[in-house]
């Protein structure tokens, strides 16, 4: 039976300051889809309010903007695909095996206080299925809790991008909250690379979590390992 997994993706366009834009780090999306794609697995797009998705400037620069995501922005059919996403209310949580939630920054406003993405996350890992995310995609996950009241990460291993990071990245002083300490604060055993921006993939059962726009695709091949295992 084919597999099928549910891309996050953010409808935020720019940091608090509007003359800072922000969006999808477009090859976040493109390096897991490309992993899924080849598996024969079905994908859909979701985003917290429906519509439109922006794209994060700074990911379509090099070393960013590289032959991945290059072809997706080349494609029309993908194109449009970012133009009128679905929102949660659209999406039925039962169709799916597994939820990936993409990241850049614009993900810390809209993601983590997202009740539908809340529920399609809580829905698809207590049905069985497999809840990851890759950079600051882990931002969605932050709130999320099981119908027993408890944080999904709570007591549980993974990563996301790491306040030094943010640091390095110079946007520190941008972003309205720190994501690391945040996941520590809900109980998560944070675990980071020991250099920053290095690939780094952080499985715990069925949580399965990147540190950075370098880790998207080996986030995905872990994915689809399990979700192909599970087969």
């Amino acid at each position: 039976m084919t597999k099928r997994v549910l891309n996050v993706v953010t409808n935020v366009g720019h940091y608090d300051d509007p003359s800072h834009p922000t969006g999808l780090w477009l090859s976040e999306l493109t390096h897991a889809w490309h992993v899924f794609d080849e598996h024969g697995f079905d994908q859909t797009l979701v985003s917290p309010s429906g519509g439109a998705v922006p794209l994060e400037p700074r990911s379509l620069k090099f070393p960013n903007y590289d032959k991945s995501a290059k072809a997706w922005r080349a494609d029309p059919a993908k194109m449009a695909l970012l133009e009128s996403t679905p929102s949660p209310a659209q999406v039925d949580a039962a169709d799916f095996d597994a939820i990936y939630f993409t990241g850049g920054h614009a993900v810390m406003y809209d993601f983590t206080d997202s009740a539908g993405l809340q529920q399609l996350t809580r829905e698809i890992f207590e049905a069985g299925g497999i809840v990851s995310s890759v950079c600051h995609g882990y931002c969605g996950l932050l709130n999320t809790t099981l119908s027993d009241g408890e944080y999904l990460i709570a007591d549980r291993k993974m990563t996301g991008f790491s306040w030094r990071e943010e640091e390095l990245a110079r946007v520190d002083k941008l972003v309205p909250y720190n994501a690391e300490q945040v996941a520590k604060d809900r109980g998560a055993h944070y675990e980071k690379a020991l250099l920053p921006f290095v690939s780094n993939v952080v499985v715990d059962g069925r949580l399965i979590t990147g540190q950075n726009p370098g880790s998207a695709k080996a986030t995905a091949k872990r994915v689809a390992a399990k979700l192909t295992t599970s087969a």
